[in-house]
């Protein structure tokens, strides 16, 4: 698939680009076997059109016998997005969906009204060591969506397409832009994208949706004369058609969408338009009422009652 060209903004022209609304370092948590920059949900920034959480998993390397071993919990009201530079993981989730998931490629789950799922390292990638490195993002449902029936749609990373040309290689993953359309099936309009740029390579950003973002994950990019490194989430006024230029070859997620239809409530795993909607997931959770993981009989508590969040 050709690149589309058109216009660029002129890079360092603050007439033509002064769009950086929020710039986000992300926390890292570490969750034993690994660690996690966490850019969503932040004090600075609730949501990004429907994406309510945003994790980079890793850069990790697991040694032999070690791996990732995320037990069975549950999700409601939103769309869990995982998509990998490196490595590997094995999905399992209580439809009874049993695969693995490898850089380019695309796991989509919707909960609905409730699904468990659970992200472990396979046996055999224990017996040789392996390296994890990805993205993981939550996409909060529409109103009308939340309560659908439960799904999972797995995406060859060739079936998402490719847009080429002038230093640029973009794979969309779920939207349309830059002159493609995803086959992903959303519950809103949205733009997911992964980009890789050389140096001095520019991508122009047009103001399609209110809300936009972008994450950088490697390399160094410039935005009206600033410079930015790996590991950060900067968010876009509403608007403005920007420029993104490669100052050395980088890559980046293209994330944004239009704002939701009403505030979001997020607890633990949990999203939903109605606060009493969690509390009833909660205790299905805790009294067991969820749907379980075929073949994987271990699972997460239900945490201590942290206050709930409401986005945005």
């Amino acid at each position: 698939m050709s690149w589309h060209s058109a216009d660029d903004p002129i890079p360092g022209d603050h007439f033509s680009c002064d769009a950086i609304q929020t710039l986000i370092v992300p926390r890292s948590r570490d969750l034993g076997s690994f660690a996690v920059r966490r850019a969503l949900p932040s004090t600075e920034c609730r949501m990004v059109g429907p994406f309510i959480f945003f994790d980079q998993m890793g850069p990790s390397e697991f040694l032999l016998g070690q791996g990732m071993d995320v037990r069975p919990h549950p999700h409601i009201g939103l769309s869990t997005v995982t998509y990998l530079f490196d490595g590997e993981i094995m999905h399992r989730d209580s439809l009874g969906t049993e695969l693995p998931i490898r850089p380019g490629e695309l796991n989509w789950m919707t909960a609905g009204r409730g699904i468990t799922h659970s992200e472990r390292t396979a046996p055999t990638l224990r017996q040789t060591g392996s390296r994890l490195f990805g993205i993981q993002s939550w996409v909060a449902l529409a109103a009308q969506d939340e309560e659908n029936t439960p799904a999972f749609e797995h995406y060859e990373a060739e079936a998402l397409p490719i847009v080429t040309g002038e230093g640029k290689t973009v794979r969309l993953i779920a939207g349309e832009a830059f002159g493609a359309r995803s086959p992903v099936r959303t519950s809103s309009p949205m733009v997911y994208a992964d980009v890789m740029l050389e140096a001095g390579a520019v991508l122009p950003l047009d103001p399609t949706y209110d809300e936009r973002a972008i994450y950088t994950v490697a390399g160094a990019i410039e935005i009206a004369g600033d410079g930015f490194g790996p590991g950060q989430l900067l968010v876009f006024r509403p608007g403005d058609r920007i420029s993104i230029r490669a100052t050395q070859s980088a890559r980046f997620m293209v994330l944004g969408g239009e704002p939701m239809d009403g505030p979001r409530h997020l607890w633990w795993n949990f999203v939903s338009s109605r606060p009493e909607r969690i509390a009833q997931a909660k205790e299905d959770w805790r009294q067991g009422r969820f749907d379980t993981v075929p073949n994987d009989a271990e699972f997460i508590p239900l945490p201590e009652e942290p206050q709930p969040v409401r986005y945005p």
